[in-house]
């Protein structure tokens, strides 16, 4: 795919979230196919996609809210999205804020390496344009975090994006694999863990299932493996709120005794 020529306030966007936000290492590049494949991680709030975006190591596409990169629809989402459980009096501001941001959003999220995500009738735009990018030798990340807690590590994983390995196979012949990753922006680094294969065989129902589940299993084992820190969970909750990496029935203990 031809690179796209960036407009100059985008690229000095870049350079100032580069700059101000966490740098980060990666650690177990190792498990990245040399081809094509799907990263998985957990969401981190505005964190997941930024690291991704600019750490993600070669060609790759990041799953992007397909609202955001519309004029007409960026307000809307954004409010309902992002603020709607803010105090009653500050609604108000945040109504206004989300009209503000409508040219920024577009023109960030037009420019950088996304793929639009849908959940109407373009749907299966999603799915063209990844297959498409994949082929091409891209790897796509994916945030499929949704507002029903799993653990104190991620929220439960949306299993339809499991569907893109389906129409990459039934294309190409091959099994794509997807990708464990576990951003931990308090310890400023990025984990990769070992693939897990997608079974062109199985039940498509199955698959979802299957992948989703060792993916989330993967990514608590990655963190709880770690030194103990302060994870960022997917909703924009309160920092006191914020969990930490320690194993559950640990974190469980320790809420119960506070």
């Amino acid at each position: 795919m031809e690179e796209k020529k960036t407009p100059l306030l985008y690229r000095i966007i870049y350079r100032l979230v580069w700059l101000f936000s966490p740098k980060y290492r990666i650690q177990g590049a190792e498990h990245l196919p040399e081809g094509p494949c799907v990263i998985v991680g957990n969401h981190c709030q505005m964190y997941g996609p930024i690291a991704a975006e600019i750490y993600t190591p070669g060609a790759h596409q990041v799953w992007c809210i397909g609202e955001m990169m519309h004029a007409g629809e960026v307000a809307d989402y954004a409010y309902r999205d992002f603020w709607s459980n803010k105090p009653r009096a500050l609604r108000p501001f945040f109504r206004l804020l989300s009209h503000l941001i409508v040219p920024l959003a577009v023109l960030i999220f037009n420019n950088a390496h996304t793929i639009p995500v849908y959940h109407d009738g373009r749907v299966m735009t999603t799915f063209r344009q990844s297959v498409a990018r994949l082929q091409e030798g891209s790897r796509i990340v994916i945030f499929p975090e949704c507002y029903t807690e799993h653990n104190n590590i991620v929220h439960d994983f949306q299993d339809k994006f499991v569907d893109v390995a389906r129409l990459y196979y039934k294309r190409t012949g091959q099994a794509l694999a997807f990708v464990p990753m576990y951003l931990a922006p308090r310890l400023k680094t990025i984990y990769y863990g070992e693939p897990i294969a997608f079974r062109p065989q199985a039940p498509l129902a199955e698959e979802r299932q299957r992948i989703c589940r060792e993916l989330m299993d993967a990514v608590t084992d990655m963190a709880t493996a770690l030194p103990e820190h302060t994870v960022i969970p997917y909703p924009n909750i309160p920092k006191k709120q914020y969990p930490k990496n320690i194993p559950l029935e640990v974190y469980d203990d320790e809420k119960t005794t506070l």
